[in-house]
């Protein structure tokens, strides 16, 4: 697990320095990283979940210097609501991803969706924002969310990667909002670009990225196989799958595991694999 202690702000590059929130979890690992971009005008990604000492340690690092934006990769509940107060102490536009509310009572394996996001400004693939010695441009990743995104920092030819990749797991794709077509898309529009490091909102940083995209792509391409596998044996309910699949997990993640598989299970009806029966079973297309 990471050892940055939390609320401490540690340089990790001449741009960018990192705040580690105190919510370490299951789904979160040692926390949540807040980062800082710059050095006399600053943008803040990430701002994390809405606690007291979190805050405080954010505008301790901040320092007085001008916050020119507030940006969000996605809207679940360890990533934006510290948003909001800290846009109220930095005068700071809060601008990023779409607000996305999912009610959403299946079992999760992240956090649930922050119901008082309201960003200033929402940034369209491939936009940018700009500040004293920073230009940080919004790359659209949906897939872990249908409004994530990634930053772009071009000077430092670093991205920010949210939950979309991560240091310490795979991401969480869970239906209904979890799409793992779109997570798959996204994957590949990342091994087409030419950052030299990762940031990720959870996790150490990613110091060949490609090459760890690579390994996630091949990751899930490995769980396709064991489903269609599994439907060639006749196992397609999903409680069975997770338990052929999913040797030895925590109990308590197996309804987190079974909507993996579901996300799995509707990018291959997508592609025309498979059909689900009127039971709910799963088979393979004719």
């Amino acid at each position: 697990m990471n050892a940055l202690p939390t609320g401490i702000a540690e340089a990790i590059d001449p741009l960018v320095a990192r705040v580690l929130a105190p919510n370490p979890s299951p789904y979160t690992y040692s926390g949540t990283q807040t980062y800082l971009v710059g050095t006399r005008e600053l943008a803040v990604i990430d701002p994390g979940p809405d606690d007291p000492a979190h805050l405080d340690a954010l505008i301790a690092a901040i320092a007085g210097r001008p916050v020119k934006a507030i940006l969000c990769t996605h809207t679940h509940r360890d990533h934006s609501p510290a948003a909001a107060p800290l846009a109220v102490a930095t005068g700071a536009p809060v601008i990023g991803c779409a607000p996305l509310v999912l009610q959403d009572a299946g079992p999760r394996a992240d956090a649930s969706f922050d119901t008082g996001y309201a960003p200033d400004r929402v940034l369209a693939d491939g936009e940018r924002i700009a500040g004293e010695g920073w230009t940080i441009e919004a790359v659209a990743t949906p897939g872990h969310t249908s409004n994530h995104l990634c930053y772009a920092l071009i000077e430092a030819q670093a991205l920010f990667s949210g939950d979309h990749v991560m240091g310490w797991s795979t991401t969480v794709v869970a239906p209904p909002d979890g799409d793992m077509t779109a997570y798959m898309a996204s994957l590949e529009k990342l091994m087409a670009r030419e950052e030299r490091v990762y940031h990720p909102a959870h996790g150490p940083a990613i110091e060949k990225p490609q090459r760890f995209v690579r390994g996630l792509i091949g990751h899930r391409k490995q769980r396709e196989g064991q489903i269609l596998r599994l439907l060639d044996e006749a196992v397609g309910e999903i409680p069975a799958m997770v338990e052929r699949m999913y040797s030895g997990i925590d109990p308590r993640l197996k309804g987190a595991a079974g909507r993996s598989v579901l996300a799995h299970l509707i990018d291959l009806r997508t592609r025309g694999l498979v059909t689900e029966k009127e039971d709910g079973a799963w088979k393979k297309a004719a």
